[in-house]
């Protein structure tokens, strides 16, 4: 897997294992699935020993035998062979770090929480009493929601104070994704670069799936997301179902409205028959998949909100593949390709606002950007971009070409939110293709 945008923090992890020399290092990294979390710790620590305990949900003395036998073969540590518990593993590799150098990555750390919520007290207590002594650089992997978070940020929790890194990996920014597909494919089409945008959202793993695969064209990649043996079919559920758990269903279902445009909760629930406020808050503040929008300028509590998912992959995958699984498995892939490739250019399309907020946002010109519509939905403006600091405003338009965005009905629609924008020198102007 290539690395995009990594420097910065390779150079990171390199710099808290040197420090780890003097005392030991808890670092914490974070990042949404497939960003190349665990790719990237790895290649950071190529030549120093390192230990890689991956969390996976079974028994507590199942993982430490796991992990007893890397301990023996790659520190020579003889006396774990019988060990069940994790405080006895971590008690052990504490003591060894005071007489030598080694790193210890724990990959999906939160899902400690599903197997003995009491290690986390245990490495606590085990941590404050011999990390002054220790060599040890611990990284913790884990997933950027708030599981994760909770379990270093919150008040109470026994880890709180203890992490001396944190890393967050973010996706791939629009003007180097623009690079990598002139590079793979130098005559592109600014549709090309928006379905690429819109399909991966610059996740790394999923646009690295595309470059090997050729697939640099806006046709391409629904063709290949679509094939027999195409990694993302399932992906959704790769990533969800075990969260979710038993009620995956529902979430799903929920997920599914939203990524076909039923984006309030009065008409999620009016179409699925139930009510759903939990699963909403949910979505959005333990999973993190979801965010709720309401119109810039709109008062605090206002009930005028919009949901939409906030991973442009997992929008699409609700929308064409979850959406039409009944093909996948009565293996019609081609209808299913031919099914996609008539709402492709309109989900791209919808997709134009979020890839131009998120290039104003990396431009860091704006301290506030978001879209306005009225409580009815027949009034609404795409794009509405502030800078604060010095009092200018951007209104724009989104759509293919410049011709289909009228700049005079434009400033007629903003016409009702004038108070808002009184002390700012207002500009109005389309974003299209032109400006991908």
């Amino acid at each position: 897997m290539r690395f995009y945008e990594r420097e910065q923090a390779t150079r990171q992890l390199r710099e808290i294992q040197e420090a780890s020399l003097q005392a030991a290092q808890m670092a914490v990294v974070t990042g949404r699935r497939r960003c190349g979390k665990t790719q990237l710790i790895l290649k950071a620590t190529a030549g120093i020993p390192t230990l890689y305990f991956f969390v996976a949900r079974k028994a507590e003395s199942l993982l430490c035998s796991e992990f007893a036998e890397q301990v023996h073969r790659k520190l020579g540590l003889t006396h774990l062979s019988d060990v069940s518990d994790f405080r006895t593993l971590f008690k052990a590799l504490m003591a060894a770090s005071k007489e030598q150098r080694f790193n210890v990555i724990i990959d999906e750390f939160q899902e400690f929480s599903t197997i003995n919520s009491n290690i986390f007290t245990d490495l606590q207590s085990l941590w404050d009493r011999n990390k002054d002594r220790s060599r040890i650089c611990l990284f913790l992997v884990g997933n950027n929601n708030a599981q994760t978070t909770r379990i270093f940020d919150g008040q109470h929790t026994p880890l709180n104070g203890r992490v001396t890194s944190w890393i967050k990996l973010d996706e791939i920014s629009t003007p180097t994704l623009k690079k990598i597909l002139k590079k793979a494919n130098p005559d592109y089409k600014p549709q090309d670069l928006l379905a690429m945008y819109a399909f991966t959202g610059g996740v790394p793993k999923y646009v690295n799936e595309l470059l090997t695969a050729g697939a640099v064209t806006s046709e391409d990649i629904v063709k290949f997301a679509c094939q027999e043996k195409s990694p993302f079919l399932q992906e959704g559920k790769l990533l969800l179902i075990e969260d979710f758990g038993k009620e995956y269903t529902i979430y799903f279902s929920i997920l599914t409205c939203i990524a076909n445009g039923i984006s309030s909760r009065s008409l999620i629930e009016e179409f699925l028959q139930k009510e759903i406020g939990g699963y909403l808050t949910r979505l959005e503040t333990d999973f993190h998949l979801i965010r709720k929008l309401t119109p810039l300028f709109s008062k605090s509590g206002s009930k005028n909100v919009r949901y939409v998912i906030a991973d442009n992959f997992l929008r699409f995958w609700f929308r064409f593949i979850y959406k039409n699984m009944h093909l996948i498995e009565q293996a019609k892939y081609n209808e299913l390709r031919r099914t996609v490739q008539k709402g492709f250019a309109e989900y791209c399309d919808l997709s134009m606002p979020i890839y131009f907020t998120k290039q104003l946002e990396e431009a860091g010109e704006y301290s506030c950007i978001g879209g306005w519509w009225d409580h009815h939905g027949d009034n609404d403006i795409d794009l509405i971009a502030l800078d604060e600091e010095n009092h200018r405003a951007l209104i724009a338009g989104v759509a293919r070409m410049p011709k289909q965005v009228n700049i005079a009905h434009l400033a007629q629609k903003a016409a009702v939110i004038s108070e808002d924008l009184a002390n700012y020198e207002t500009e109005y102007r389309a974003l299209t293709f032109e400006n991908i």
